[in-house]
């Protein structure tokens, strides 16, 4: 009967003990919002530049700019994150249509290692339809839904998202994929370790990554695409008007041709063979490694080059 109690007795202080740490752990999380919101026009730019945060862009109808910014903590108390929202200065501006969002941290020193890992901030801002936005952030992932207007985005460490943009995109991130839905304007896309997917895109698209694939659905404009790390597919729906560059140093490249386009390829490769859909008339001698050929009476040079891979081209 005492061996029961006594067991019984560890029990309930081991429930307790438990209980407690869950309570302290649910006490540490803080989390805090500043909101703020503006009337402007269509046209107008929302710029955001900030030391630390992701930022998300959504629109909406009508003709306002609101944004919150969300802090969050795990391990600070409240009273610890209201300290950091008095370092981490935000600063709100509006010019005539243009709205400014600017986010320091005034103690620069160790700042990754005490700070960012500890708080987490996001820039949550709904802007008219019809609006452009030029978002930096030094530590977060970028994402902005559908819009019409000129995107502009950078980060030096997390990936970048967009929806379906009518008009040009220029997105940069030193650690992150890039993913766009669609564009109807250029798309100027670079990463330093991630890959790029693109949908349609009705304009000319750079894209470059130095660490994974390149992959655009459907295009209708010339294309220059660059990876040191991982294969290369694109689809040619019209006829380019300028000359296209795709090379690889560690992957194949498939290209989708749709059957009228006229293109003079030059095609090679170090690891791999070459081979095409489209009937060609080959003059000397037959390189499986290479090929030099004019498609549908030839057009703009189209140049594809691997050196660890192959290359197909395919008639859609």
């Amino acid at each position: 009967m005492h061996r029961t109690m006594r067991v019984l007795g560890v029990c309930l202080s081991v429930a307790f003990v438990l209980l407690a740490g869950s309570m302290a752990l649910a006490q540490n999380t803080a989390d805090d919002k500043i909101a703020k919101s503006f009337q402007v026009g269509p046209g107008g730019t929302l710029t955001v530049d900030a030391d630390l945060g992701t930022i998300e862009v959504q629109s909406a109808e009508g003709n306002q700019v609101a944004v919150d910014v969300i802090f969050k903590s795990e391990s600070w108390s409240t009273r610890r994150l209201k300290e950091f929202i008095k370092e981490f200065q935000v600063d709100f501006r509006q010019t005539g249509n243009d709205v400014l969002v600017t986010a320091e941290y005034e103690r620069h020193s160790n700042f990754w290692d005490s700070i960012g890992r500890r708080v987490q901030v996001r820039f949550v801002a709904t802007v008219p339809k019809k609006y452009n936005v030029d978002l930096h952030t030094s530590g977060g992932s970028i994402s902005v839904d559908d819009l019409e207007g000129e995107v502009r985005s950078e980060t030096s460490g997390g990936s970048l998202k967009f929806g379906t943009i009518q008009g040009p995109i220029f997105g940069k991130t030193s650690g992150g994929s890039i993913r766009l839905e669609g564009c109807d304007g250029t798309a100027d896309v670079k990463t330093s370790g991630g890959s790029i997917h693109l949908g349609k895109v009705k304009g000319d698209v750079n894209a470059h990554t130095s660490g994974g694939s390149i992959n655009v659905q459907e295009m209708t404009g010339a294309v220059n695409a660059s990876t040191s790390g991982g294969f290369i597919r694109v689809t040619l729906t019209e006829q380019p008007k300028e000359n296209c560059r795709l090379t690889t140093s560690g992957g194949s490249i498939t290209v989708d041709v749709a059957e009228k386009i006229g293109l003079n390829v030059d095609a090679s490769t170090s690891g791999g063979h070459v081979s095409t859909d489209f009937p060609i008339t080959v003059q000397g001698k037959l390189d499986n490694h290479a090929l030099q050929a004019k498609i549908n009476g030839g057009g703009p040079e189209l140049y594809l080059h691997t050196s660890g891979g192959s290359i197909h081209l395919s008639k859609m």
